[in-house]
């Protein structure tokens, strides 16, 4: 029997879609020498979608999803959506507690493909470390972004990750107790961020984050690729099911047009019309102006904590 590795999502109707378009082609990549349990944490899904994207189910691959709104319910209204982010992005930050039986994972967001094995990610060194990930290619690369990680959350903007693409030591986590940081921060405090669960693992894991190349988490960004492209995280607000000039949008595709979703994804693209485009646009520009508020407040993690995490 092969060894198991874990894999975990998170999604609502709206994003299941492109969730299957990962799972295919995760399964079309992953090596053989190995079983893979994707878990995909929900608060309620339909049914019908649910049997979809169940149906890629094959030897050596097990989907499960997990309803965790029980789990959820007395911190769910702390959640914030955030410009082109979801709550779901939150549930990852409740895996170590909610599967005990778990020492390590891989997490992955539903707007990506994987391009190569993801077993060689899941085998990251990851000892005396809570995070892999690779750097949050947006903030490097943009001045007021990297102002906000550097004077807003005291973080190096050189070492803000993703947290689209992450494996994470469970056992490091549970040892930092970060749940149950996160959990006293968001209860406590009402910080105003750009990137509301990345922000909080950014701070609370500082300085214990193995540094992955982007290769395993490539933003279509017109950067150098270092090594070998082994996932596309189409991270920014343009997406290729959305727009045509999207870098690397053709890989979607690819994969896209094997997915059960494929006529329901044309249908979504054929949907956002200009109006749609122009709010899209507009919230690029007013995070920009965002970050530099949020910079020249008074009230951030950096002179609210003062670096006690």
């Amino acid at each position: 029997m092969s060894r198991e590795i874990p894999i975990f999502f998170s999604t609502d109707d709206n994003y299941i879609p492109y969730l299957d378009v990962a799972i295919n082609s995760l399964i079309a990549n992953a090596s053989k020498k190995y079983s893979y349990r994707i878990i995909v944490l929900n608060t309620g899904l339909n049914p019908e979608n649910i049997a979809k994207v169940k149906s890629n189910e094959r030897d050596g691959f097990i989907i499960d999803f997990i309803d965790i709104s029980e789990n959820l319910k007395d911190i769910k209204s702390r959640f914030k959506n955030v410009y082109h982010f979801s709550i779901v992005t939150y549930y990852r930050l409740f895996i170590a507690s909610l599967f005990p039986q778990y020492e390590k994972i891989v997490y992955l967001d539903c707007d990506l493909v994987v391009l190569g094995d993801i077993s060689e990610l899941y085998n990251a060194d990851l000892e005396g470390y809570i995070l892999a990930a690779a750097p949050e290619q947006y903030v490097q690369n943009t001045a007021e972004f990297r102002e906000y990680a550097d004077v807003a959350l005291g973080v190096s903007p050189d070492n803000y990750v993703n947290a689209g693409v992450l494996v994470i030591n469970l056992k490091e986590f549970r040892k930092n107790k970060i749940e149950e940081k996160f959990i006293e921060l968001i209860t406590k405090y009402d910080f105003d961020l750009l990137d509301p669960d990345q922000a909080y693992l950014n701070y609370l894991c500082n300085g214990k984050i193995h540094m992955l190349p982007n290769g395993w988490n490539k933003e279509p960004m017109l950067l150098e690729c270092e090594g070998k492209k082994n996932i596309v995280h189409y991270a920014l607000y343009k997406k290729p099911w959305q727009y045509d000039d999207v870098t690397d949008g053709d890989l979607f595709w690819r994969y896209a047009k094997k997915s059960q979703f494929y006529e329901q994804i044309i249908k979504n693209r054929s949907a956002f019309g200009i109006e749609e485009r122009s709010k899209r646009e507009a919230a690029a520009k007013e995070i920009i102006k965002h970050a530099k508020i949020i910079v020249a407040s008074d009230y951030t993690f950096a002179k609210k904590l003062s670096g006690d995490r």
